[in-house]
Formats: C-alpha cells, sequence, structure tokens
C-alpha cells in the first residue's frame, strides 16, 4: 500500500499540465467589470474569506488581482466548531458589505460563479463539498487543511484530476519572501536542511498538524522541496518537534506550538549560507498566487507536492503513536 500511496503522489504531479486552458469556464481577457472572473467562497467561518474577498473587491486592486470579483459566497462552513461557527453572521456581513451575494447552497453558488475559493475552516465536511465544485467543473484553491484525513485528500486530488478540473492549494505561509528566494532563487546556494516553526493548535476530528501545524510544514517543505522519506515526532504537552529525513540525507525540522505566543518563521541553511526566513507577510502573495492559477489553470505548486505534505503530517502522527519512532512518509496504518 506504502508503494501505491507513493505512485498516487507521483502521479499526481502530471495534474498541472492534464488541467490546463481548455478546461477554464471562461475568458482569460476579461477587462472590465461586467466580464469580471466571477469568484465564489464556501465557508465563510474562517477570517481568510473576508480577507480574500477584500483583496479582489477592492475600489482599486492591485495589477495582479485586477479582473477578478467575489460575487456570490455560501456560508457554512462549520456547524459543530464552535470558535468557527460563531464567525460567519459577522463574516457575512462584511462581504455583503463588498457586494457579495448570499446563498443558500453550494449548488446555487457554482450557477452564479466561474472559479472558486474553498474556505470552509472545518476539514470534514471538505470532500463533499470538493466535489459539488468538481462535478460543475469549476477551477478551485482549496484552503488549509485540504480534509481531515489524507485519505479524503487522496480523493479530492484523483476526483479533480480525473475530472480535469484545476485544483490548487497552500498556506499563506509559502510565499513568505525569504522562503521563496532559497527555494527559486538560490538565496543561499543548494539548501542542506531547515529548521521551521508555527502555532499547532489541535482540533479533534482532524490528525494534530493538520489544523494549524501545516502553516510550518509548508514552510519547511518550501525550503527543503519534497522528497522526505521518513519522519518521527516527539512531543510535550505544549510542543512537537517532527523531525524529517529526506531521501538525499538531508534533515529539516519543524516546532510546533500550542501555548504562549503564537509566530511563523524558521532558518534555512545553506552551502552559500543561512537565513532567517522572516515574519508571516499576509494574504496579498497568495491572493496573488491564486489569480494566477484561476488564470493559466496550473497549479503553482506540484500536486504531488501538497500530498506529500499531508503524508508528512500523518507519518508525524504515526510516530507519535508509537513512540517517537521513525515512520516512513506515505506509510499505511
Amino acid at each position: 500500500m506504502k508503494n501505491s500511496r507513493r505512485s498516487f503522489i507521483k502521479k499526481s504531479s502530471k495534474l498541472a499540465t492534464a488541467a490546463g486552458l481548455s478546461t477554464l469556464p471562461f475568458s482569460l481577457f476579461a477587462n472590465s467589470a461586467a466580464d469580471s472572473i466571477r469568484i465564489g467562497i464556501i465557508g465563510l467561518d474562517t477570517s481568510h474569506s473576508p480577507a480574500f474577498a477584500k483583496l479582489f473587491n477592492a475600489e482599486n486592486p492591485k495589477p495582479e488581482l485586477a479582473g477578478f470579483k467575489v460575487t456570490a459566497a455560501y456560508p457554512y462552513g462549520s456547524r459543530d466548531i464552535k470558535s468557527s461557527a460563531d464567525r460567519i453572521p459577522d463574516y457575512i456581513k462584511q462581504v455583503q458589505e463588498l457586494g457579495v451575494e448570499i446563498t443558500d447552497s453550494i449548488e446555487a453558488l457554482l450557477e452564479k460563479v466561474d472559479v472558486v475559493l474553498l474556505e470552509t475552516n472545518d476539514g470534514k465536511p471538505r470532500l463533499a463539498q470538493a466535489r459539488k465544485v468538481i462535478q460543475a467543473k469549476k477551477p478551485f484553491f482549496i484552503d488549509k487543511p485540504v480534509a481531515s484525513s489524507f485519505a479524503d485528500i487522496q480523493l479530492i486530488y484523483q476526483e479533480a484530476e480525473s475530472n480535469q478540473v484545476p485544483i490548487f492549494s497552500a498556506s499563506s505561509l509559502r510565499y513568505m519572501s525569504n522562503a521563496q528566494a532559497v527555494r527559486h532563487e538560490g538565496k543561499i546556494g543548494k539548501v542542506l536542511g531547515c529548521d521551521a516553526f508555527s502555532p499547532a493548535k489541535i482540533e479533534a476530528g482532524h490528525p494534530d498538524l493538520f489544523w494549524y501545524g501545516i502553516h510550518g510544514v509548508e514552510i519547511l517543505f518550501t525550503v527543503m522541496g519534497p522528497g522526505c522519506e521518513s519522519v518521527s515526532r516527539t512531543h510535550t504537552a505544549d510542543t512537537d518537534v517532527v523531525t524529517g529525513k529526506w531521501k538525499d540525507g538531508r534533515i529539516g525540522t519543524f516546532r510546533g506550538t500550542r501555548t504562549g505566543k503564537h509566530e511563523y518563521g524558521g532558518t534555512a541553511f545553506g552551502s552559500e549560507g543561512n537565513l532567517v526566513l522572516g515574519n508571516y507577510e499576509g494574504y496579498e502573495p497568495l491572493a496573488e498566487k491564486i489569480a494566477e492559477f484561476f488564470k493559466s489553470g496550473v497549479s503553482p505548486v506540484d500536486p504531488a507536492e501538497t500530498l506529500e505534505i499531508y503524508a508528512f503530517m500523518e507519518a508525524a502522527d504515526e510516530s507519535k503513536r508509537r513512540g517517537g519512532v521513525a515512520v516512513a512518509v506515505g506509510l499505511e496504518k
């Protein structure tokens, strides 16, 4: 089963080219308010939803975000996570003030939009919601966590691929300037290792790191790239330390904290020096990548890398259950 999982992760790298321009349900040359690419939001239970709506619906948006408009939203969203559900009334009000129509179903929303931001904070309904978007053939960005289990995440990506529906997922932390400079500009030469950190609050019904640790794990993978073969995890009541060994022998670590001041960042180690990765830079860099994705139909992050990130976090859970022993990434329970 381990090999079948790995083969699917590798196969999924083809998704970026399999679902291309021919699948897009709109013109790439929209240049007025009347023919803007219409964005629909599923889930008004996270701060990401009004944040993206404000960026895309700004009176004078950045050039990278021009030609888009959030036109409709379906609020739900978490119903059984109180901290998320309690946000919905205020976020409905915020997006309505931006001219966004509130729909009473996902199906009604899908009839009114060209592309989708699947923002529901709770990973448990994500598979069912994603299937509706895929059935409607709408390209979609699916926010963290992609789903509440690795099995569901695989199904979402498999079904998007088989239906040639473009899909993209990433944490906004991937687009920290220094992390991008290390990965794509050779800022420190050959990457030798990375120590990343973020909050790692836990939510019932999700593997531990899926809920919030995803941010720091994505920083780690942005710097290191894919290719992690095994994971070990140690933990206390307050902190998790996850150590990954890459196929080429490099070591990367993620430290997640559940108490105290919550910050994001890390240090990258390279053949030409080390670099502190800096601080969170907001949603705008991710929104620009989402806009680029909606225009091209090609995910800026290889789907295989996204799948490996979640396999890494699932392996970290398995290591915890086994008392900290090393667990192969992608190992079937």
